[in-house]
C-alpha cells in the first residue's frame, strides 16, 4: 500500500464508520431497538474492515520508485556530527 493508498484507506474508514453509525442510530431509534442498532453498527465495522484492511489494487495506484543499489552507493548517507561541546554552567 502506497502513501496515497494509506490516506484513501483512512478516509474510507472514517466515512464508512460515520455512515454506518448514523444509519444504525436512526434505525435503532425508529424501531426502538438497541439490539438492532448494535447489529447494524457491528455489521458496518466488519464491512469497513473488509474494505480498508486488505491491500486492494486500488490502494497501489502510486507506487514508490526505489533507488537502484548502484546509485545508492554513489550517494552515501550523511554522517551525524557528534558534538562533545559542553555548555558551561555559571554559578552566581
Amino acid at each position: 500500500m502506497d502513501w496515497q493508498g494509506q490516506k484513501l484507506a483512512e478516509q474510507l474508514m472514517q466515512i464508512l464508520l460515520l455512515a454506518f453509525a448514523v444509519v444504525a442510530f436512526a434505525t435503532g431509534y425508529a424501531l426502538g431497538s438497541f439490539q438492532k442498532m448494535m447489529l447494524i453498527y457491528a455489521s458496518g465495522v466488519v464491512i469497513t474492515t473488509l474494505v480498508t484492511v486488505p491491500n486492494w489494487p486500488f490502494f497501489n495506484r502510486h507506487p514508490l520508485k526505489w533507488l537502484d543499489p548502484s546509485e545508492a552507493e554513489k550517494h552515501p548517507k550523511p554522517q551525524t556530527a557528534n558534538s562533545s561541546v559542553k555548555k558551561k554552567i555559571s554559578k552566581k
